[in-house]
């Protein structure tokens, strides 16, 4: 199962982490752990290249993590649209990904 944690300060939206496979399919045939990994992915991307936000981001196989380290209202709509985007998967396969909203950082 992935799951999927929104972080959020003041109601806003900071960052998110992602880990685990999905479970959905084997590797390279499983569209749910494709689908969220490509949205996560453009979503960090837009975050840092396209907006250039200060934002901390790790990569590694099966898990994503971005936090703005500054409040920045573009980037936080690029995140709201990720929570919404997700939460929509998860709603379509509801025993393959877990959305957990208001998470606290936690290094």
């Amino acid at each position: 199962m992935t799951t999927v944690k929104f972080f959020s300060e003041d109601n806003i939206i900071r960052g998110f982490e992602i880990k685990g496979h999905s479970g959905f399919a084997d590797k390279g045939e499983d569209i749910v752990c494709a689908g969220i990994s490509s949205a996560s992915i453009m979503a960090a991307n837009t975050v840092t290249d396209v907006i250039g936000a200060d934002a901390s981001v790790i990569v590694e196989d099966g898990y994503i993590r971005l936090y703005l380290n500054e409040s920045d209202p573009s980037s936080e709509a690029v995140l709201k649209g990720l929570s919404r985007h997700l939460s929509g998967i998860s709603k379509q396969y509801p025993q393959f990904v877990r959305i957990i909203l208001g998470g606290v950082k936690n290094d």
